[in-house]
């Protein structure tokens, strides 16, 4: 247990501790108010083997899935499924996508920025068409869409009703998608997570619980392009 970091601890209104293994293998801490660190570390033993089983499964992930090098038949995701890249000349549009993507060589030296810019506006235009159809099947109303960069969250919902989802999860199968829409969503109702939350999400997607283990186990994949 000496090599496990606690990355931060939040703090919170809720009745229970619960743990979280990071991508870097570090530890997250959820607590109630008042509750001290000798408390927190007690949960922390109990859990041990757990955390190490979690531990080792991060560190056996192949380190290539993260790095693009950006060559012909090289698999990139989309909606849930790898498709080969080719390089092609005399492309007028920079990245293209048919059942494959095509990157034109004259973008070659740029290929990170065009694949970053093509996720975004491929996220938009997919998860936007999605949160309109959960929004009138549950008759909530959001203020916009807005998608983001971040590697933490996979979306959130803001106090003015925006709701905010990360570009990578355009990699994700589509049920997916669908669970992170659905969960801001229901956030524009209920702003934190208690039993009321997870009734709204249930009524909306009964097999949640599916999707968000996917998201839990495959989530380090979805990452941007970086070479």
């Amino acid at each position: 247990m000496e090599d496990i970091k606690i990355e931060k601890i939040m703090r919170s209104k809720r009745k229970t501790i619960a743990l979280q293994i990071t991508d870097n293998a570090t530890l997250i801490v959820r607590a109630p108010f008042g509750i001290d660190e000798k408390r927190i570390w007690e949960v922390i033993q109990k859990h041990s083997n757990w955390i190490e089983k979690k531990k080792k499964e991060i560190k056996a992930r192949d380190p290539k899935v993260l790095k693009k090098e950006f060559v012909n038949g090289e698999g990139f995701l989309y909606l849930g499924r790898y498709y080969k890249l080719h390089i092609v000349e005399n492309q007028d549009v920079p990245l293209k996508f048919d059942n494959g993507f095509y990157l034109s060589r004259d973008f070659l030296d740029k290929a990170k920025e065009v694949f970053i810019d093509w996720y975004k506006k491929a996220a938009y235009e997919k998860i936007s068409d999605r949160v309109k159809w959960y929004a009138q099947k549950s008759n909530l109303k959001y203020s916009k869409i807005n998608i983001t960069n971040a590697q933490k969250r996979w979306g959130s919902c803001s106090s003015n009703g925006n709701l905010n989802f990360s570009l990578r999860l355009i990699m994700a199968p589509i049920s997916v998608i669908d669970y992170v829409v659905v969960h801001e969503l229901a956030h524009l109702k209920e702003k934190n997570h208690g039993k009321n939350f997870w009734i709204k999400v249930r009524m909306l997607m009964p097999d949640y619980k599916k999707q968000e283990d996917w998201l839990k186990k495959n989530g380090y994949l979805l990452n941007c392009p970086s070479s």
